[in-house]
């Protein structure tokens, strides 16, 4: 018997009301994203409420924004993580049900999509107030690895998004008969790296951490963009390393692409979430070489 860790039968529903012939689930996902949401939110009104984090001692925004902010930042996740599921996911499958698109309660939400959601309602917002782009995507790139870590967590005690097989002494053995199939006799148990974990420390604590000292302690919100060009980056290389753990997406293997790969170049290629976390390390660097050379 391999030296691994057992994952409990947990259900990805806290609890569920029947109300007459409704009925309503609360998931432990959907905990993630509101917990997460209502964290960012408060302490972007502690940093905007301290002038001495910010250049010339003025916040990019009054006490009354952040709480229209959240509400743009709920569309802008919801939106963008399902489209972006749909797009970079499953195309195919949802250009032929198409009235499946928005039941975002079966599952199915990207984290780049959800990204790009929340920059496009970010500048939406910030448009519409006449706020710094820079300043407020700073206050988001700050608090976006709350969600992060709380949302891989929950990804973890789901049983989704798991990785590859493993003998390590921290792998994990899902109780789910899919997440048990490794496709080979892996001694009739298939234990898995915990890559939810993986990205919930990287992802989430360890860049969390790194963002909030460079907030607090640091100075960086005095320059405008550096909190977004080090998340960029933080998080786009961050992804790409955790992805050689990760099983890959099942919508791409085939018996000539068993890798998974979104991108295959002969026996060697990129999955989806590198292909789509590439970018964020280009542009985060580039974010930051500019704002370095301003200052």
């Amino acid at each position: 018997m391999l030296n691994v860790i057992h994952l409990p039968n947990l259900s990805p529903e806290i609890f569920t009301v029947d109300i007459g012939v409704m009925s309503f689930t609360l998931r432990w996902y959907a905990v993630a994203y509101i917990v997460g949401l209502l964290s960012a939110w408060q302490i972007i009104v502690r940093m905007i409420a301290q002038p001495s984090l910010w250049k010339n001692k003025v916040a990019p925004m009054t006490k009354d924004h952040p709480e229209q902010l959240l509400t743009w930042m709920i569309f802008g996740v919801i939106i963008g993580g399902r489209l972006g599921f749909v797009l970079f996911y499953q195309a195919n499958y949802y250009l032929h049900n198409p009235l499946e698109i928005p039941m975002v309660w079966k599952g199915g939400m990207s984290f780049h999509g959800g990204f790009i959601g929340v920059i496009i309602s970010g500048f939406i917002f910030c448009h519409k107030n006449k706020l710094s782009i820079l300043s407020v995507g700073d206050l988001i790139a700050v608090t976006t690895p709350i969600g992060l870590f709380l949302g891989r967590i929950a990804n973890f005690i789901n049983g989704e998004l798991f990785g590859k097989p493993s003998s390590l002494p921290w792998a994990v053995i899902f109780p789910n008969q899919t997440n048990q199939d490794c496709g080979i006799n892996f001694l009739e148990i298939c234990s898995r790296h915990p890559s939810q974990l993986y990205e919930a420390l990287f992802e989430g604590l360890i860049l969390g951490l790194l963002l909030f000292w460079g907030a607090f302690f640091k100075s960086w919100l005095k320059l405008p963009g550096l909190s977004i060009g080090i998340f960029f980056t933080g998080y786009g290389i961050s992804r790409c390393f955790i992805e050689l753990f990760r099983q890959p997406d099942y919508y791409y293997v085939t018996a000539l692409n068993p890798s998974g790969y979104m991108v295959q170049i002969s026996n060697w290629g990129f999955s989806s979430g590198q292909v789509l976390s590439i970018p964020m390390i280009i542009i985060g660097i580039a974010i930051i070489t500019k704002v370095i050379k301003i200052k």
